[in-house]
This record gives structure tokens, sequence and C-alpha cells, in this order.
């Protein structure tokens, strides 16, 4: 196995930094920093694409959708500064994955241990919905991180448009869904967005655990609770072990 260096990360982190291959994206970005919601009014926007953050010796790749405008298209980092990070970095700080419990900024000493958050698409979309294209403009990143993370056991996606763009980087492999904790075989079922299922590549590849969003819509609803939230990072962990 040839080893990772940092030097690549780096290199990877400055390319997606730096990328203005889509000019919705590219143009609703950088008029969310200029404008600025009142509340932030006084704070220095990010304004351009979110890399990926955490452990890059991680067992864990968390997928989730993309920045949201006043969230990491804000504060540079993915999932902080907004609802949703509150309610992922909450859980993961109880199931052990984090430092601490919220992320306010990209500097707060937020450390994640085993896992590394990253995104289906790194700029804030208009109305959080990024085009097809957009989303295939954004794959090489996603695909470069998988194969800097040596140590990648499984993946968790947030949401069902995470789910699909983790089932695109692996285009010619077949997944099968784990019906039980205790299966020892996978069906032959497709690939279905379930939350809580768990998907496995037939290959003894990285297994899949798809959850719901947690987006404002579905907390507040009630279609994601932090219960249910828990037993995601739980389920994670017994999958580790």
């Amino acid at each position: 196995m040839v080893t990772v260096t940092q030097a690549q990360w780096a290199a990877l982190e400055a390319q997606i930094v730096a990328c203005r291959r889509c000019p919705r994206l590219v143009a609703w970005r950088e008029e969310v920093a200029q404008e600025r919601r009142r509340a932030y009014r006084d704070e220095e926007y990010w304004g351009k694409p979110v890399p990926g953050f955490g452990d890059q010796k991680a067992r864990v790749l968390i997928v989730g959708l993309a920045p949201r405008a006043h969230g990491a298209n804000r504060t540079g980092r993915l999932f902080t500064g907004d609802s949703s990070g509150h309610f992922l970095y909450s859980a993961l700080y109880r199931a052990g994955f984090s430092s601490r419990p919220d992320s306010h900024h990209r500097d707060d000493g937020m450390v994640l241990r085993d896992a590394f958050l990253s995104a289906a698409c790194r700029c804030a979309p208009p109305e959080n919905r990024p085009s097809h294209q957009e989303l295939l403009t954004c794959r090489p990143f996603l695909e470069r991180e998988l194969a800097l993370l040596q140590n990648l056991r499984g993946i968790v996606a947030l949401g069902r448009i995470a789910f699909d763009a983790v089932l695109r980087l692996y285009p010619d492999k077949k997944w099968g869904l784990v019906e039980s904790e205790t299966a020892t075989q996978i069906s032959s079922q497709s690939p279905i967005f379930r939350h809580a299922a768990v998907q496995w590549l037939s290959n003894a590849g990285p297994w899949l655990v798809a959850s719901f969003h947690p987006s404002r819509q579905n907390t507040q609803t009630g279609r994601l609770t932090p219960a249910m939230f828990d037993e995601i990072w739980n389920q994670t962990r017994r999958l580790l072990e």
C-alpha cells in the first residue's frame, strides 16, 4: 500500500477551495457571502467551496449534501455554524466520534476521531438543491478523498442525494442489503435508501449506512429524532467492531 502524505491532502484541499467550475454555484455562494445575513453582518464569510474535514486515518467517511448558505459557506467548515451541524456534532460527540458537541467556526478546536466528513457538493447551492451536472462536476473531489482514506471501513450517507452520490462512486459493483445485525449473507436486492439500512459491497468492500439528513426540516418535524440519529452512530460502532 502506498503511503498517503500530508502534501496530497493539502493539494486536494487547495484544488477544492479554488474550484470555479460551476457558474451558478460560484455566483450564488459569492452573492450570499457579500450580502450576508443580518445576524452575521459583522462576520467575514468563507464564500468558497468547502473541503472535507476530519481524521485522515478514519475508518468512517460521513457524506452530507452540501454547505448551507449561512452555515459552512460562512464558516468554511462542513456542518459548522447551523442547526444541522449542531444536530450532527452532538450525536457524533455522544458516540465518541467528535471532541465537542457543537461547532461554531473552523478554529473552535473541534476534532473528529475515526471519522472524516465530506459532501456530495462543495458549494452552497440555491435552495439547497445542486443540479445533476453540478453533482457530477463535484464527484472527483469525493473520489479522491475516498482514495486517500486508506483505513476506510464504511460510509454513512446523510440523505438520499448523498446516498446516491456514494453509489455512483462504485458504478460496477453490486451492493447487497444486510437485513439484520446477525446476517451472514447479503441479499440480491438493489440498493435502497431507508433510514438505518446497511448495504454491503458483495466483493468485501465497504459498508454503507443510510440516514435521514439532519436538516431542520427533518429534525423539527420528528422525521429524524435524536434517538433515531444515535442509533445510526451506535450501528456504525457495531459495524466497526
